[in-house]
């Protein structure tokens, strides 16, 4: 019997290539707008920060991502999706157009509103297309060109922003939404999946996930070193309640924004956990490490966003191939693996910072962290998506996007408290060098625990048994 040759990429599709692309455009404006700020602050802010432009965006992005997700169940991919980047297209114009900060700024709450439906219809539009390998293949393929377009955002601003100005930021997305739209009406299919239930839509639920996602990215977004206000209290007094409400009403709804017995399934709570961990250690880690290559080694900006690249990149060559590993290997083992070389990158860059430390000694660790994040990235999803009924996928790919948001948040926050404890028995270059240590050290600690429960929760007992077949999309 002829053996078929394995598949390294998977079948290109109008569906794949949409997706991809309306990702990128999404992932490429959480960072695109921050080159700009200066420019902003002077032209509609009269000089005040411009800060709000871009937490904005992110505010509004992870509080609707789940609610996003569960109505895509119920409604359609389709018509959600068409409707995502028509908001994000309309927003980025008005964007464009803004005469002040308040424009500016409701213009990016709607940008970040389309931005959270395009962005969870990802993954349920590539499940919906492509089966077996071929799924797996693909979602590594959006993951990896989502990590490319955030490598390239800050050199894309820099040139817009340089040879147009600033709006040009915003308006480079109207040409490329209209596509993006012109695209989705040829190759989305018109089905839909059939609705877990035929109730009434959570809407109170909705409201209050939106509410205390809302309140709490804020509150995770408040700048380093500011005080601690009564303001402060109450936003996150009210984030609390509202979460507790919505939790109390997804198990008495008969149509849950969430369904909650989904953590019910040890395979589902390991991917969900390694999504969350991936982001407190990805985003938490780099924050800390580029205040080292500039305050305790004193390399200029541009040399520390370079020096920061060989994780980016590292992360894009290895994302295909856990993918791949995880039709021939249990899960479990793929994205322990993964964790492990991170926390490996993590702590030989723990043993190596020092203010005296040359940058080429760096690369190293600085290839492996980014290796060890591309190998366990995309099996994370496509776990999620493997124990998980076709007509919730939305509601999962919303529960990782906002788990995400919530790690990229914690992950700042709790690094941050670690570098202030570490950093002041010292000063200077010295300073940040021990501050960067203590964070890279407990980084390395958090891969670790990510280790040992990617082992337990996804083992091969629990987690779905690796996926050969090669059926075609559809």
């Amino acid at each position: 019997m002829a053996v078929q040759k394995s598949r390294r990429l998977p079948p290109l599709s109008g569906v794949l290539v949409l997706v991809m692309a309306s990702t990128g455009l999404v992932v490429v404006d959480l960072t695109i707008v921050a080159i700009g700020l200066p420019l902003i602050s002077a032209d509609v802010a009269d000089g005040n920060s411009a800060e709000s432009v871009v937490v904005t965006y992110m505010v509004a992005m992870g509080a609707l991502t789940q609610a996003a997700g569960s109505l895509s169940d119920r409604w359609g991919r389709r018509p959600l999706f068409l409707a995502g980047l028509a908001v994000f297209t309309l927003a980025s114009l008005a964007a464009t157009l803004a005469q002040d900060l308040w424009w500016l700024n409701a213009a990016r709450i709607l940008q970040g509103c389309g931005a959270a439906v395009i962005m969870v219809n990802g993954i349920p539009l590539i499940s919906d297309r492509y089966t077996g390998e071929e799924r797996n293949l693909a979602i590594g393929a959006w993951g990896s060109l989502a990590t490319a377009a955030g490598l390239l955002a800050p050199t894309l601003g820099g040139v817009l922003i340089d040879t147009f100005g600033w709006r040009a930021v915003f308006a480079i997305n109207l040409p490329l939404g209209a596509a993006a739209l012109v695209l989705a009406a040829r190759v989305l299919p018109p089905a839909s999946p059939a609705p877990a239930s035929t109730g009434r839509p959570d809407w109170t639920g909705s409201l209050l996930l939106m509410l205390g996602l809302g309140t709490a990215t804020l509150l995770m977004l408040r700048p380093g070193g500011t005080a601690w206000t009564g303001q402060d209290t109450v936003a996150l007094l009210t984030a609390c309640l509202a979460l507790v409400a919505f939790l109390v009403l997804q198990l008495r709804v008969p149509v849950p924004t969430l369904e909650l017995r989904m953590f019910t399934r040890p395979a589902f709570c390991g991917a969900m956990l390694a999504v969350l961990l991936s982001r407190v250690l990805t985003v938490g880690g780099s924050v800390y490490l580029v205040l080292y290559l500039s305050d305790g080694l004193g390399l200029s900006p541009t040399s520390a966003g370079l020096l920061m690249t060989p994780i980016f990149l590292a992360q894009i060559a290895t994302g295909m191939v856990g993918s791949k590993l995880l039709s021939h290997l249990a899960p479990g083992l793929v994205i322990s693996s993964g964790y492990l070389l991170k926390g490996i990158g993590f702590m030989a860059l723990a043993l190596l910072v020092t203010p005296d430390t040359p940058w080429w000694a760096l690369l190293g660790p600085l290839l492996a962290w980014g290796a060890g994040g591309g190998i366990a990235g995309a099996p994370v999803m496509a776990v999620a998506v493997q124990v998980t009924e076709p007509e919730r996928i939305g509601m999962v790919a919303g529960t990782v996007s906002t788990l995400a948001s919530l790690g990229a948040g914690i992950g700042t926050a709790a690094l941050g408290a670690v570098f202030t404890l570490y950093d002041g028995t010292s000063t200077g270059s010295q300073a940040v060098a021990d501050g960067t240590r203590a964070v890279l050290t407990a980084s390395a600690a958090l891969a670790s625990i990510a280790v040992a429960t990617t082992l337990v929760l996804l083992h091969p007992r629990r987690a779905p048994r690796p996926d050969r077949s090669k059926a075609s999309a559809r």
